[in-house]
């Protein structure tokens, strides 16, 4: 069984195996955090919620600065190319979204990197190439695994296509990603997503900001989470709640 709780240690990210349920408040709906001027105001998250009406779920985090104005730099190839990310990892299991059950923490993801397009059956920039978009902020599902050779101490879950069970809308790649085609909201402060989901009500989660890598040699962990910009609840304890939408 995967871990129940994740913790920030000395600026990057621990996976720690723990028995047990997640000790989280009752009471705990959003999450709230105190700007950081140590964080560039594009990450500085201070706040996030979650909610559903049974078959959709938002996800929602703001920001102090200008939300998505910052995205990685281009390297020019696969091989060590950069992934600037905001996160909600979960307490949903990876089967509500079609990955194996009890394969990792499921986390949803708005990310954009230039260097490389994992969603080929979209096209976000709408040039009529479904296969150069990478650069453009899109979602993605991801399962998360815990991996001490990376410098957050996570990785995306290496997979094998056609062997791991993967949604219908994955994109192919070696890791247990999927491209949904949701397209985020960023809007002043705010980074906003709504993707279908099934049984998310009273789920637990978190929101991050986070920076990944592809690997530079081609082999597994082949992406890393390599640290992270800010963490809504300071130390991973996923203490939100997806709320029932009221109608």
């Amino acid at each position: 069984m995967f871990a129940s709780m994740l913790k920030v240690s000395s600026g990057k990210l621990a996976f720690v195996l723990l028995q047990g349920a997640l000790a989280t408040s009752a009471l705990a709906h959003d999450i709230h955090a105190k700007s950081d001027a140590t964080v560039p105001p594009a990450f500085d998250v201070t706040s996030a919620s979650a909610s559903t009406d049974g078959r959709l779920a938002t996800f929602a985090m703001e920001v102090t600065g200008d939300a998505g104005s910052i995205k990685p730099e281009k390297v020019g190839k696969l091989a060590g190319a950069k992934v600037d990310a905001y996160v909600w990892p979960t307490k949903l299991d990876p089967a509500a979204v079609g990955f194996a059950k009890g394969s990792g923490i499921l986390a949803l993801a708005v990310t954009a990197h230039p260097d490389f397009d994992d969603t080929p059956l979209f096209d976000e920039n709408g040039d009529g190439d479904p296969t150069n978009d990478g650069a453009n902020w899109h979602s993605h599902w991801v399962v998360l695994a815990s991996d001490k050779g990376c410098a957050g101490g996570l990785r995306v879950q290496d997979i094998s296509p056609g062997q791991d069970l993967l949604p219908a809308t994955a994109p192919g790649l070696p890791l247990a990603l999927d491209s949904p085609g949701m397209s985020p909201i960023i809007n002043g402060k705010t980074v906003r997503i709504t993707v279908p989901v099934k049984g998310a009500e009273n789920v637990n989660f978190d929101a991050v900001a986070a920076h990944l890598q592809v690997n530079e040699t081609g082999k597994t962990p082949l992406l890393c989470v390599t640290g992270t910009y800010k963490v809504a609840s300071g130390n991973l304890t996923l203490p939100g709640t997806i709320t029932r939408e009221k109608k």
